[in-house]
């Protein structure tokens, strides 16, 4: 495995420098044969390799988009009514029902760690949604170019894909 780039002045850089390469290594995977198993491992090591809790750049940036069992499962955890939380925990926007932000980033970050990350949503849980998620590794690729800009994890995994996949930069 390269050195991987953590530092997240780097990564927005690059990320931004990158963005329509990366659109392109979407369509270029999109009309190709590749192993996602062998992809898929690809980024688990790069997880592996990043500890997620020394950056928590994702939840000073990214929206989490909710569903039905990520809200009972939070308001449980938290002791509260789902009408509280509902008021003191969510917004809605275009995509729905998401969870409240702050100046800061998510309303549950804490400095860098998340104060219910063992009741977090699975939009966290899978995050960055290279390694898991709904659906094909490719339909999940559309958001990457985006988070390459602000996560360790996708910036370099995409990296590594291009080898991977012998695209042409």
């Amino acid at each position: 495995m390269k050195e991987l780039i953590t530092d997240l002045v780097q990564i927005r850089r690059l990320g931004e420098t990158k963005r329509e390469e990366n659109q392109r290594l979407r369509r270029h995977m999109k009309s190709h044969n590749y192993v996602e198993r062998r992809l898929k491992a690809i980024t688990q090591e790069i997880e592996d390799a990043i500890d997620c809790k020394t950056c928590a750049n994702c939840c000073r940036v990214a929206t989490v988009k909710l569903k039905d069992r990520d809200v009972d499962q939070m308001r449980k955890a938290l002791h509260m009514r789902k009408s509280d939380f509902l008021r003191d925990c969510t917004d809605e926007n275009e995509e729905g029902l998401i969870l409240k932000r702050t100046e800061e980033g998510c309303v549950f970050l804490e400095g860098k760690l998340c104060s219910i990350y063992e009741d977090r949503p699975g939009a966290c849980r899978d995050f960055p949604h290279l390694a898991r998620g709904e659906g094909s590794l490719v339909s999940r690729m559309w958001e990457m170019p985006d988070r390459a800009v602000y996560c360790p994890i996708v910036y370099n995994s995409l990296e590594a894909f291009k080898d991977e996949v012998g695209f042409k930069k």
